[in-house]
């Protein structure tokens, strides 16, 4: 079979109009592709400077790297398809339902996990405070991308899922550094109460973990059946909480048995039918 010069030269025209017309775009997206990863690179480091003077945590630091480089690479490579002509419209359709079907199946999974992550950069708390959330109380020992862990006073371990923590309520004991203990005793009505307060500061004063600033604070706050109960506010640090509010009940009772204050009188009303 003999072929017709006209026909190849129909050809290599077809091939050298193909050429022509790939050609720049084909080095237009090399050139976007190499620029693109240096850049990606470059912003990853960044991104890693940022994440480390904010003091976040190496594994939310790790995974936030991976996945600002991931989601950037996937941008590159769509990017530069769409620069050489190949359709990209079906591409990103077939991306974005298999991510809405992968968030579908990890809802909660997710839930948990943007709050480990709001935990991790706002830092509500931190490894060894003491918290109260969703109804537990205990010590942070662990903050965890999906969960955190606290350890109750009776060496319990309680596992919350942060997404429950973040978008609930937290009360930090340690935030501050100092706590005020509230302790109540009841003395009866016939003691002189000014007395009974200043020999109760004078006590408190001599504790070891208990601040002279600010002052202890002692008040009457109620008055029943020749019964006068009196609230006492100690301030300390917060590692020494739950020492000084056992302490001070000890106090309290050496206190009143060297200065003979005495307790209230419980009457009893025996009706004879």
């Amino acid at each position: 079979m003999e072929i017709k010069p006209l026909n190849i030269e129909k050809h290599i025209e077809h091939v050298i109009s193909i050429l022509i017309e790939y050609t720049p775009r084909v080095i237009g997206a090399f050139v976007v592709l190499i620029v693109g990863l240096w850049l990606i690179q470059r912003l990853a480091k960044l991104a890693t400077r940022s994440m480390e003077k904010r003091d976040l945590d190496v594994s939310l630091r790790t995974f936030l790297k991976s996945l600002i480089t991931v989601g950037l690479k996937v941008v590159l490579i769509v990017t530069v398809a769409g620069m050489i002509g190949i359709g990209t419209t079906s591409f990103l359709t077939i991306l974005g339902a298999a991510g809405l079907a992968v968030g579908l199946a990890l809802q909660g999974s997710l839930s948990n996990f943007a709050g480990g992550v709001l935990v991790l950069i706002f830092k509500p708390f931190r490894v060894g405070d003491q918290i109260e959330a969703q109804g537990q109380n205990g010590t942070v020992i662990e903050i965890q991308i999906f969960n955190t862990i606290l350890l109750t006073g009776d060496l319990k371990t309680i596992i919350l899922p942060n997404g429950a923590v973040s978008n609930g309520t937290i009360i930090n004991y340690s935030k501050n550094g100092l706590l005020r203990g509230d302790i109540q005793v009841t003395v009866s009505a016939s003691n002189d109460i000014n007395q009974v307060k200043k020999l109760l500061t004078e006590a408190l004063l001599q504790h070891p973990f208990i601040l002279k600033t600010p002052m202890p604070e002692i008040a009457a706050i109620k008055i029943i059946d020749n019964a006068v109960t009196l609230s006492i506010k100690p301030y300390g640090l917060a590692a020494n909480y739950s020492i000084i509010n056992s302490d001070v009940v000890e106090i309290a009772y050496k206190v009143f048995e060297k200065n003979e204050i005495t307790a209230p009188i419980q009457k009893r009303i025996i009706l004879n039918a």
